[in-house]
C-alpha cells in the first residue's frame, strides 16, 4: 500500500511541474515563437518572385 501513495505522489508532482512550467511558458510567451519555427523549414534560400512577363512566357513557350 505505501508503493501506492508513492506512486500518487509523484504522479500529482509531476502534474504540478508540468502546470507550472506551462503558465511559465505562456507569461514569456515562448509558445508563438512554435508557429514560425514550424514553418521556417518550407521556406526557400535563394526563392525570387515570379515576374508577370515569365508567366507569360512559360505557356507559350510549352505550346510550341
Amino acid at each position: 500500500m505505501n508503493v501506492l501513495v508513492l506512486q500518487v505522489f509523484v504522479s500529482l508532482m509531476l502534474v504540478a511541474g508540468s502546470v507550472l512550467l506551462f503558465v511559465y511558458s505562456m507569461r514569456h510567451r515562448d509558445h508563438e515563437q512554435a508557429d514560425r519555427l514550424a514553418l521556417f523549414p518550407l521556406e526557400e534560400d535563394s526563392a525570387r518572385p515570379v515576374r508577370p512577363s515569365d508567366e507569360r512566357a512559360s505557356p507559350s513557350a510549352s505550346q510550341e
